[in-house]
């Protein structure tokens, strides 16, 4: 399991990300869904947390910021580079705290939350990739408080 693989690992268990980026329920998971915006089916690539306008968000692991900025219909992104294989994402934010090049820390503060970009209300879009492949976020949740 993803929490035995964590716990054995040590100190490079802070580079898996196993945080959870902010307070809030779990309002869309991983998988495919029908778009409100086409009324299609499409692959939801990662999961959305809501919460309120302006709350924070925080790494859910060390690593390099690699993207802080606005990305299409993400709208104001931050991407982290955990240099394991990993990167995650935090999308539709209200305001980012980081820049590319930072390095930070997993329960950092690295953006407010927000409603930006291609988005039906205030809530995080978190996404986490391995070796470029999009993976279901939701596991990796093993710390709920930052």
């Amino acid at each position: 399991t993803i929490y035995s693989r964590v716990k054995n690992m040590g100190d490079d268990s802070r580079r898996i990300p196993s945080l959870k980026p902010t307070k809030g329920w779990i309002y869309r998971k991983f998988g495919y869904y029908e778009s409100p915006f086409t009324n299609t089916i499409q692959m939801h690539r990662g999961i959305d947390i809501v919460g309120k306008r302006g709350q924070p968000i925080v790494a859910s692991a060390d690593g390099v910021v690699i993207f802080s900025g606005l990305k299409g219909g993400y709208g104001l992104t931050v991407e982290i580079d955990h240099g394991n294989g990993y990167i995650t994402a935090y999308c539709h934010n209200k305001g980012n705290v980081v820049e590319v090049g930072d390095v930070v820390k997993r329960g950092q503060l690295i953006a407010y939350m927000g409603n930006t970009g291609r988005s039906t209300g205030t809530h995080l879009h978190y996404e986490v990739r391995y070796n470029g492949k999009y993976i279901d976020p939701e596991p990796f949740l093993l710390i709920e408080e930052f």
